[in-house]
């Protein structure tokens, strides 16, 4: 476990950054929400008259006016791009560094399977991700502590878990994409999940584009729905979770097979 614990001491400070930056942006819509609460009701109609706007962002079927609703709009926003761009770097960069940085020599001349590394360096950003979010969880619970008024923790720590599962999906994704690549990691991670933002704000638009749905993981983490069903759509989520593994398999594919340069 060398490699893992290695791989996760390197990234303490960037999860550490990334954790706070996303969980202080979180944790001050929190306390801005009761002081807003009482124009909710003007800002919903202003959101209402804003067409295909309002439904590229869901708001067309959540009550923006209620703390569960304005978490999922504004925090979901926050935890959807900021999470999954940290998802795509960390993966994406994962088996590609070692070529990058020329350590390739240094790593595959000990006595260690590449199954062995890319097995240690998979588990390494999925831990990478979870401390991450544990640490944008307490930012956001702290607040919700604090403010006044109801907090539906089952819809708050479900919309946590749908976006865990989110950045998982996009990490296995990047992480297939990183045995193929040798440089420009995390531009490509960032592209994959930009691509995968955008795609859901087409699917709610059109409703001709809903096959997007599954194919974007954002198709699982829409805050109406979950707010309004209490549940993640599994016919969305199990695409998902199988582009997950395919990424996964092709990762150990290409590199036990590739040509390293050292």
């Amino acid at each position: 476990m060398v490699i893992l614990k290695r791989e996760i001491l390197s990234q303490k400070l960037t999860i550490l950054i990334w954790g706070l930056a996303i969980g202080i942006m979180v944790g001050a819509c929190v306390l801005i929400y009761p002081e807003m609460q009482s124009q909710m009701d003007n800002i919903g109609e202003m959101m209402s008259s804003l067409g295909g706007f309002t439904k590229a962002f869901g708001m067309d079927k959540l009550n923006f006016g209620t703390l569960t609703g304005f978490y999922a709009i504004e925090c979901g926003n926050m935890l959807g791009i900021g999470g999954a761009f940290f998802a795509a770097i960390m993966a994406v960069t994962a088996l590609m560094k070692e070529e990058r940085d020329r350590t390739a020599e240094f790593l595959l001349t000990h006595p260690v399977s590449r199954v062995r590394v890319i097995t240690e360096k998979l588990i390494s950003v999925f831990v990478n991700i979870i401390l991450m979010n544990l640490i944008v969880l307490a930012c956001a619970v702290l607040p919700l502590l604090v403010i006044e008024g109801e907090v539906e923790w089952g819809v708050i720590l479900l919309f946590h878990f749908a976006f865990l599962l989110l950045q998982f999906e996009v990490a296995g994704i990047c992480f297939g994409i990183s045995a193929f690549i040798g440089r420009f990691g995390a531009g490509i991670g960032i592209g994959v999940a930009a691509v995968f933002y955008f795609m859901n704000l087409i699917s709610n638009i059109s409703s001709s584009a809903k096959v997007l749905k599954y194919i974007t993981p954002y198709g699982y983490t829409d805050g109406a729905t979950i707010a309004n069903s209490h549940h993640l759509e599994g016919k969305y989520m199990l695409p998902g979770m199988c582009f997950m593994v395919i990424g996964i398999v092709l990762a150990y594919v290409k590199y036990t097979r590739k040509d390293i340069r050292a």
